[in-house]
């Protein structure tokens, strides 16, 4: 089995016509020995760099050697952005731009390609990981590593400056109810009053934009589910964390070119219903599998919990209305009456310039009045004092000791 030939010419190592030689033979000996052992590897290259370099500086020695290992057995100039904890985005966008983003602040990183060859031969590394295929024909391919990154690649033509590949990291470390109070995402009140939904099986949706916080707050109200439940998680691409819970089955779709191999969320959704659920948690509704979710709410599987992508809760409920339209044509007053029947609270996390992550929503989903969803807003961020404040709403729907 010959397990080094795809990095062969991928990575920047050093231009040094002594290093590059070095580099070839350690390459040439993984591929002839059949080296599939990480330490194996790791001793051989040891031993090379050492033996042909005996003059060199120890810390460009010890800098080579990690460097020869991350193309050989890891993701090449990518691995220590990888292993840095404090970058959560890594964003290449062809040969000559790589940003990240650490601490939530987006900066440039230090890191290049020589061609966008180089690029492409690493994406089919990552792709050849998780036996998947992207190419010409199929440009477009979403996969996650092995520690839980997720990856977006976006090949030529479709993307104009050559291959680019978008990579989501996870904290190695859940948040915690404690991080979110700390980092004033959320206060305890509010926090405390989203438990005792989630603990009196109330339908839960929860809206924001990209990277607001929406799996994270998902993850820890999740806490608050009872033990005893049977809980079936749905997602396009596994994120969700759900330590607390013992009777847990995940279930992750499945994306292929062969129609037959496919597995939608839709898919998923139906099937769980057949799983004897307690609660269903779907991580995101992006489409048609809105209408499954919503008559699974509807249907016996209360304190389910979901989110989807919008700037505010009634942005949400529009796109709610126009994913359910994409895969069935009812009239829209019935896709409403569905929608206010199946939720019950409406949370909006939003990303708010220099402060962070903020809960600014908690609604109420009152009914219909007339053709029209009626929110009933229960607490409000108030931006000029950094905090979410009650409105002192009565509530409509629910008991009135989860105020308190």
């Amino acid at each position: 089995m010959i397990i080094a030939k795809e990095s062969s010419g991928i990575f920047q190592v050093s231009m040094s016509s002594k290093v590059e030689r070095l580099r070839e033979q350690v390459l040439s000996k993984i591929n002839r020995m059949e080296i599939i052992d990480d330490d194996r590897v790791m001793e051989l290259v040891e031993n090379m760099v050492y033996q042909d370099l005996l003059y060199e500086p120890i810390e460009e020695k010890e800098d080579l050697i990690v460097k020869l290992f991350n193309e050989f057995r890891r993701l090449g100039p990518l691995q220590p952005l990888l292993n840095d904890d404090e970058i959560t985005e890594i964003m290449i966008n062809g040969e000559d731009q790589v940003y990240l983003e650490r601490k939530g602040k987006m900066e440039e990183a230090d890191i290049g390609f020589q061609s966008n060859d180089e690029i492409f031969h690493l994406i089919q590394k990552i792709v050849n990981m998780m036996d998947r295929k992207v190419n010409e024909k199929h440009p477009i391919c979403d996969v996650r590593l092995h520690d839980g990154s997720r990856v977006n690649i976006v090949l030529s033509p479709i993307a104009l400056k050559g291959p680019t590949m978008t990579i989501r990291k996870f904290p190695k470390k859940r948040l915690t109810k404690k991080d979110l109070i700390e980092n004033m995402t959320i206060d305890h009140g509010s926090m405390a009053f989203l438990e005792n939904l989630v603990k009196k099986k109330y339908n839960l949706f929860i809206s924001g934009g990209t990277s607001s916080g929406k799996t994270t707050l998902l993850n820890i109200l999740s806490d608050a589910i009872p033990t005893g439940e049977r809980i079936i998680t749905i997602e396009d691409s596994a994120e969700l964390q759900l330590s607390s819970i013992n009777n847990l089955v995940s279930l992750e779709a499945r994306t292929s070119s062969d129609h037959h191999n496919h597995v939608s969320i839709r898919d998923l959704i139906k099937s769980s219903l057949r799983m004897r659920p307690d609660r269903i948690i779907v991580g995101e509704v992006r489409g048609e599998e809105t209408i499954d979710m919503l008559q699974g709410m509807n249907t016996g599987h209360d304190g389910s919990i979901s989110t989807g992508h919008a700037n505010t809760t009634q942005d949400m409920l529009f796109r709610l209305e126009t994913m359910v339209l994409s895969g069935m044509n009812i009239p829209l007053i019935a896709i409403r009456q569905q929608i206010s029947s199946a939720l019950d609270i409406m949370i909006h996390i939003q990303k708010i310039r220099d402060l962070g992550r903020r809960v600014v929503e908690i609604s109420e989903v009152v009914g219909m009045v007339g053709d029209q969803i009626q929110l009933s807003p229960l607490y409000l961020y108030d931006e000029k004092e950094d905090r979410l404040k009650e409105t002192n709403t009565p509530l409509v729907h629910m008991e009135k000791w989860l105020w308190n």
